[in-house]
């Protein structure tokens, strides 16, 4: 629960900075959502997905990125009917920008607890959750409703 924790103590923080940066809108499914939509994930299906959401939320999703200039669809080379998603140049500035904000919550955590010490518990954590620590999937999962090995949360 600390793990989760400290996650959500840190996308907390974030959201507010961006938006104090002028990014009042940005959620954390919307950085979700335009990493793999750059990482490759160019429909709605494809991003549905990626993101373990459904497609109609994935729909939604885009709507809102597209809304927002975040993202962009362009027409398929290959297939004139078809529209292939892409982050815009506004997207990947969002997505810069709070990169830089985790690089400074970092950085107040390191004076916090020490340098050394954010290290060797970064170093421990890299070796608990192997060489992938972050997922686009994260969304989908947290919001799942059964445990591993198929026992609901809800009894």
């Amino acid at each position: 629960m600390l793990l989760l924790g400290g996650f959500r103590t840190l996308v907390d923080a974030a959201t507010a900075e961006l938006a104090r940066r002028g990014h009042e809108d940005v959620r954390p499914v919307h950085d979700f959502a335009m990493r793999a939509i750059a990482d490759g994930a160019d429909t709605a299906a494809e991003l549905a997905r990626r993101l373990s959401i459904a497609k109609q939320s994935a729909a939604k999703t885009i709507a809102v990125l597209e809304e927002r200039g975040w993202v962009a669809g362009a027409t398929d080379p290959r297939d004139a009917r078809r529209k292939r998603l892409q982050v815009t140049d506004l997207g990947f500035e969002v997505l810069r920008t709070g990169e830089a904000i985790f690089e400074e919550l970092r950085a107040r955590w390191a004076r916090q607890i020490g340098t050394t010490e954010l290290e060797q518990l970064e170093k421990h954590l890299a070796d608990l959750v192997g060489a992938v620590p972050i997922r686009f999937d994260t969304p989908g999962w947290i919001a799942r409703d059964v445990l591993p090995g198929g026992e609901g949360l809800g009894g």
